[in-house]
């Protein structure tokens, strides 16, 4: 277990910065799993111009707006992982520049984990995925100052149950504006 913190240590950097490269893509991104590639490639301010999907102008905070990107607040994460999928970038890429644009928005990263791996280990791993999130969002533009990180580890479950099902649901990072 050691060896493979050391690692992820030495390999997460890397594989953040390897990813900088990609952040327009959407590879493996599907329209049912994160929305059209239209707002993925347009960023915090299309989102935040455009209305709803019905072509009226949404007239309330863009922080609400359901046809956003911004209105999607939770990462998942694979088994075992705090790699950020490619799929979920867009939506970090629209959090950093609603960030960068407000600069007295704060938010809390919140890491969490399925049951499995003990009470540490699961809260290490909440710790490791908020703060993957939080070097994305800094690397395109946000304050080290707007975001703080917490590990719930496995003591919040979004699901109950004990099958891949709930344990999907429960890998996860949410984000949650403290200040808009």
């Amino acid at each position: 277990m050691k060896t493979l913190s050391r690692l992820s240590i030495v390999l997460l950097p890397v594989m953040l910065f390897a990813g900088c490269e990609s952040l327009g893509t959407q590879e493996g991104a599907t329209v049912e799993d994160r929305g059209t590639i239209a707002e993925g490639a347009e960023g915090a301010e299309g989102a935040q111009a455009r209305g709803a999907r019905a072509g009226t102008a949404f007239e309330g905070h863009p922080l609400e707006d359901p046809a956003s990107l911004l209105s999607q607040r939770v990462i998942y994460f694979d088994f075992d992982s705090a790699s950020i999928r490619a799929a979920d970038r867009p939506v970090l890429q629209a959090h950093a520049e609603y960030l960068a644009g407000h600069g007295a928005a704060t938010v809390s990263l919140e890491g969490h984990t399925d049951e499995r791996g003990s009470r540490e280990y699961n809260i290490a791993l909440g710790e490791r995925r908020a703060k993957a999130v939080r070097q994305l969002l800094l690397f395109q533009g946000a304050s080290p100052v707007q975001l703080e990180t917490v590990s719930f580890g496995e003591e919040r479950p979004l699901a109950d149950g004990h099958d891949e099902s709930a344990w999907q649901q429960n890998r996860r990072v949410e984000i949650n504006y403290k200040t808009r």
